[in-house]
């Protein structure tokens, strides 16, 4: 009997099974010829720096220290540098929008800093200028209070000295009807002999409410 003939998409199956296995085996094999080159290339990087060790003088070995081992790559910094560049412009938008927004509040807050700091200046100034003036007006006031004060006194002062000159009866007729007060203002300032003359020409009411009040002005003076 004549063996049957398998059919054409059969043999194209195992065909290509057969190419997949051969490249699977391709690709071990040069995975593990890379690994053994590698293996070597270590370990012959070692013996090169064994052999450089040994060739080196004791003097120069004890005047040169081992250099210190770094433990940290010097790929780690890169990889932080591009910490911001592996940000998309979608994440990269409202940071920039966020730090811009900040930056406006900052400047906002500044100029409104800006703005009272000169308010207050002004202010400042103002007041020093009204403080001054104040300060002069209340000299003004002080020296017309005094030219006042003096030209009263001058006037009260001659003023007793014409009725202490005046002739006693008509000085009382005048005292008579004066504010108790007042009279005894006037006979404080008199003479004792002028202030007797005409206290000696007022009616006894008078008199004595003069006398009453001469007495009581004193009478708070603490004494020793």
């Amino acid at each position: 009997m004549m063996a049957k003939q398998k059919p054409p998409e059969r043999q194209k199956k195992k065909s290509g099974a057969r190419r997949r296995g051969r490249g699977v085996l391709r690709i071990i094999g040069g995975l593990l010829v890379a690994s053994a080159l590698v293996r070597l290339g270590s370990e012959a990087g070692a013996a090169l720096a064994l052999d450089t060790d040994s060739a080196t003088p004791p003097a120069q070995a004890a005047e040169d220290p081992p250099a210190r081992e770094t433990t940290e790559p010097e790929h780690e910094a890169p990889q932080d540098n591009r910490i911001g560049a592996d940000l998309s412009d979608e994440e990269l938008g409202p940071l920039l929008e966020a730090l811009r927004a900040r930056e406006e509040r900052i400047a906002k807050r500044e100029a409104a800093m800006r703005t009272r700091a000169q308010a207050l200046k002004v202010a400042e100034t103002e007041i020093d200028r009204k403080m001054a003036a104040l300060t002069e007006a209340e000299k003004r006031l002080r020296a017309t209070l005094s030219v006042a004060q003096d030209a009263a006194e001058q006037d009260v002062e001659r003023l007793t000295q014409v009725y202490a000159n005046m002739k006693p009866k008509q000085a009382a007729a005048l005292f008579e009807r004066m504010d108790p007060e007042f009279a005894a203002g006037f006979l404080g300032r008199m003479r004792p002999d002028a202030a007797a003359a005409i206290m000696a020409g007022l009616s006894p009411e008078q008199a004595y409410t003069v006398s009453v009040t001469l007495a009581g002005r004193n009478a708070d003076v603490p004494k020793e």
